[in-house]
């Protein structure tokens, strides 16, 4: 069976559970603590980062983008009948995705109001091009079918919503088609079943604590607490 080497909180994990999870492989998951990483995790681990899916040939496989495109040749891709120039899209929207999964935890992570806002400028306006082209009549991303790119964002995604919900500030403020991919996404099961049962009380320890975004912590839920969101 595969094993999944797992940081509780880490959004890369998230997205290759989410590509598992989506295509109903059976998985094995290990959390580790990144303070204390275990040697067995860096002897496999080249770059001393999760996750690492261990193939059934006891083969570790390590960066995130790598392991995607590994599940999709050994299990095949959500969708097989796209054209090469879709799948070339679907990987440059996915790219984006993980591509500001740091950007989102540096800025969640933000002590002052003037880093958050610093931060979140690129982050947002990566969130601004996807409602750019965002349909607003599919449920997904240009289609009604979960797909790649649906996978990569759902960590970006999952995480603005918990944020607005405990804290009232909101990532999407003025992207309705954004909000309403969001709402679709977190209307499937994967969320519940790619992340840890106490993924919302380590999240809110690590970046809704002593933080900026935990001094808006009593903001309305409909907020957006940085003035130039909207």
């Amino acid at each position: 069976m595969i094993k999944i080497v797992s940081f509780k909180i880490c959004p890369f994990v998230q997205r290759v559970t989410a590509a598992l999870e989506a295509k109903g492989i059976t998985y094995q998951i290990e959390y580790i603590s990144l303070k204390g990483k275990p040697q067995w995790f860096l002897d496999i681990s080249p770059n001393g980062q999760v996750p690492v899916l261990v193939t059934e040939n006891n083969t570790a496989l390590f960066e995130s983008d790598a392991i995607i495109e590994y599940i999709e040749d050994e299990y095949g891709a959500l969708n097989d009948k796209l054209s090469n120039e879709q799948r070339a899209l679907d990987r440059a929207w996915s790219y984006l995705a993980s591509k500001h999964y740091l950007s989102q935890c540096s800025t969640m992570g933000s002590k002052t109001k003037e880093d958050f806002e610093q931060r979140s400028e690129n982050l947002i306006k990566a969130f601004a091009k996807a409602e750019q082209k965002l349909s607003g009549t599919s449920l997904f991303f240009g289609t009604n079918h979960l797909g790649k790119v649906d996978i990569a964002w759902l960590p970006l995604l999952h995480r603005a919503h918990i944020v607005k919900q405990k804290t009232g500030f909101d990532f999407l403020c003025g992207l309705p088609k954004m909000q309403a991919w969001k709402n679709n996404l977190l209307a499937t099961d994967l969320v519940s079943k790619t992340v840890a049962d106490d993924f919302e009380e380590k999240f809110g320890d690590f970046y809704l604590t002593n933080t900026y975004l935990a001094g808006n912590s009593n903001a309305p839920a409909s907020s957006c607490v940085v003035s130039s969101c909207c």
